[in-house]
């Protein structure tokens, strides 16, 4: 990919919504003109339809890869606590409701992540290590006779949602309601999930009410018959930290479906995408499948850069890259940008399955906000892709990939793929 740079810098304007519908390459011309030439410029907010009250009066871009680090690396200075997932300040229940510890700073944020952990430990991970390698071979058993598919919803999707189930103890037959108003929650500014002219408010809280429900019926059922599973885990009071309350648990939830739900799914569709228009690099990786994967794994996150941005308000005046910013001022981390920075990575726009080293921001800057789930969804998209470059080794992208219309999820909704038939596994 080559960025193309159609437009100067003045013209660059991160708040229109129009820009998030530009073509890849030229929203990245946009980004590399803005590291070059006005690395950390200001833009007004764009007042948001049925929200105008909601209207601020602009945010700081940080849009070079070592100010992302330094802000990530500063939380008493640079705070989430005002809302992460959001350039517009939204009301702070609704925050916590959809955002849970992203949207916190310490010690609440501390407190709610030692409790979480729980399920994250390297001896919890260990224990799914069998249930992703069987979920993965059956989500390629579903496809491998019909010869072609949409690889985000049929490959793609089902991997990282029936973890995170499996995780929680969501059964089955509710998976495709998280599918359903996890895509909208992210999807608020997409029309297709969000029709124009609908109150992008009431369609939010309508989704976190159908999973806060769901959730709430799940924590009932586990307080009266505990299971090995995650929810047990955070129910329990006896544990260190205590338990999370029925709230706590519920926007936990909501926060794990979109975070390791959503994200997992992109990066494995952006994966494999590049990896069809590298056809080189994916040779490479299917030649030594085990010895390229760590590397491999880490530039699809790099390339892909699921999440776009997170932000933060200054809680003191700072100077950054020669720039004086006030306190209460909002910043935002482009991590899309800072992932292609040239200044951080030699050939940035190059694709590579061996590249070393790689300080990429995929998974947020360092400190205490760095993505809790990193390594588990590391290992799904090791096992995916090597169901998919074993079983489907052919596998081909046969159009052009339907995006989604975001500022905040580089997201893929659809996407056709060819492969040759096969006999499922099992």
């Amino acid at each position: 990919m080559k960025p193309l740079k159609s437009l100067s810098v003045d013209e660059i304007d991160l708040s229109d919504p129009l820009f998030w519908v530009r073509p890849i390459e030229e929203r990245e011309g946009a980004f590399a003109t803005l590291r070059e030439q006005r690395p950390l410029p200001f833009f007004e907010e764009q007042p948001i339809p049925a929200m105008p009250e909601l209207q601020g009066p602009g945010y700081w871009s940080l849009t070079r890869h070592a100010h992302i680090l330094e802000a990530s690396r500063n939380p008493e200075i640079y705070s989430s606590a005002l809302g992460a997932t959001s350039i517009i300040n939204l009301p702070p229940a609704f925050n916590e409701f959809f955002g849970s510890m992203i949207n916190m700073d310490d010690p609440r944020h501390g407190r709610l992540r030692r409790i979480v952990s729980r399920g994250f430990t390297p001896k919890s991970l260990q224990q799914l290590e069998h249930q992703v390698q069987s979920r993965a071979s059956a989500v390629i058993d579903r496809v491998i006779e019909k010869g072609e598919c949409d690889f985000v919803t049929e490959i793609a999707a089902p991997l990282p949602l029936e973890i995170v189930c499996d995780l929680m103890g969501i059964p089955e037959s509710q998976s495709q309601v998280v599918f359903e108003q996890t895509n909208v929650i992210l999807g608020l500014t997409d029309p297709e999930y969000v029709p124009p002219g609908s109150d992008i408010q009431a369609a939010a809280l309508h989704a976190g009410s159908e999973l806060n429900s769901l959730m709430k019926e799940i924590a009932a059922e586990r307080r009266r018959k505990p299971q090995d599973d995650l929810t047990t885990a955070l129910l329990n009071a006896e544990l260190e930290e205590g338990a999370l309350s029925d709230q706590e648990l519920a926007s936990f939830f909501i926060l794990l479906v979109s975070a390791g739900n959503e994200t997992t799914r992109n990066a494995i569709s952006h994966g494999m995408k590049a990896l069809c228009d590298h056809p080189d690099e994916r040779r490479r990786w299917q030649a030594d499948f085990d010895k390229i994967a760590p590397t491999a794994i880490e530039e699809i996150i790099r390339w892909a850069s699921p999440v776009i941005f997170m932000r933060r308000t200054l809680t003191r005046d700072v100077t950054l890259g020669g720039q004086a910013l006030s306190s209460g001022d909002k910043v935002i981390l482009w991590y899309n940008s800072g992932n292609r920075d040239e200044a951080a990575f030699e050939a940035p726009y190059r694709f590579d399955v061996t590249r070393t080293p790689n300080e990429h921001v995929g998974f947020g800057g360092p400190g205490p906000h760095y993505c809790l789930g990193a390594n588990l969804a590391r290992r799904e998209i090791r096992v995916i892709f090597r169901e998919i470059l074993t079983r489907l080794p052919d596998l081909e992208i046969t159009g052009p990939p339907g995006m989604l219309a975001s500022n905040f999820i580089h997201g893929i909704k659809r996407m056709p793929c060819a492969f040759s038939p096969s006999s499922p596994a099992t």
